[in-house]
């Protein structure tokens, strides 16, 4: 079974996206690589929080229709359907989706971008000029991150229109198209202090989707 990263971009997509990065970093010495990850979390907290929650209103329900106010019932009822429903929100990690709050998903999104730059080599550019335009599927959430020297030219905030044109897009169910805007657009901020050099190399992947490259 395919992955939600694997699913997120057809292959036509995929094929276009490549291209989109490989064309802008023939004008820049850039390093642009879109990475596709299918969550940046699993959430454990949320299944435990979610059986204990469905667990307790089950258990009282279920006592209630067969009249009986034993603890011990309730007990056994309630810890029957903990695990029933913390083994279903762990087979379906939509339905985690109630039991995570927003700034825990946030926390996790931006700690998984930033593990994704490093661990992708992004921090190994010759000039120090690579940029991650990091998704993660089951969040619906979006991040760019810049390395040092683009960073000292290029003010971190401008990433956030690129951000939000590209979330815009993923919602609107044209992840492609979005994608490869916002890799357009993250070579018009760069190219002007960052042009390609006569030496320049493709130094990263063009995408990586679900730790491969592409």
């Amino acid at each position: 079974m395919k992955t939600l990263a694997q699913t997120f971009l057809s292959q036509d997509e995929q094929e276009k996206l490549v291209q989109c990065v490989m064309d802008v970093e023939k004008r820049t010495s850039g390093e642009i690589v879109p990475v596709i990850a299918s969550s940046s979390y699993d959430y454990p907290r949320a299944s435990h929080l979610g059986g204990l929650l469905l667990g307790v209103l089950t258990a009282v329900c279920v006592a209630m229709l067969l009249g009986r106010e034993d603890m011990w019932v309730f007990l056994a009822l309630f810890l029957a359907a903990y695990v029933l429903f913390s083994q279903l929100l762990n087979a379906i990690p939509e339905l985690k989706m109630p039991f995570i709050s927003k700034r825990e998903m946030r926390d996790e999104v931006d700690e998984a971008a930033l593990t994704a730059f490093y661990v992708n080599g992004l921090h190994r550019t010759r000039d120090r000029t690579g940029i991650i335009i990091y998704v993660s599927v089951y969040e619906r959430t979006v991040r760019i991150l810049a390395d040092k020297g683009i960073n000292d030219k290029v003010n971190p905030t401008a990433w956030d229109e690129v951000v939000a044109d590209i979330t815009k897009g993923i919602k609107e169910g044209r992840p492609g198209e979005a994608l490869c805007r916002g890799v357009v657009r993250c070579g018009d901020l760069i190219t002007r202090h960052f042009p390609v050099k006569h030496d320049d190399t493709d130094e990263l992947p063009n995408l990586i989707i679900g730790g491969e490259a592409k």
